[in-house]
């Protein structure tokens, strides 16, 4: 698995399943989107406003500050 934030889009990206793929986009709520590939398996997940919808700090492996960032 592969964790991606960007702060200054505040976008979380959770890549489940390392194989390239297609991946079809569904948004299951408002600023969640799940990418879907082969045989309808989740490959990966997008969480926009991350650090307004949970404690990233308990989710990212680094404690960095955000302004040296």
């Amino acid at each position: 698995m592969h964790i991606n934030y960007n702060d200054r889009t505040d976008l979380l990206y959770l890549r489940l399943d390392l194989q390239t793929q297609d991946v079809i986009n569904q948004e299951v709520a408002e600023g969640i989107v799940v990418d879907i590939g082969k045989n309808n398996r989740i490959v990966g997940i997008e969480i926009m406003d991350a650090s307004k919808r949970m404690d990233l700090n308990g989710i990212l492996p680094l404690q960095y500050d955000r302004k040296a960032a």
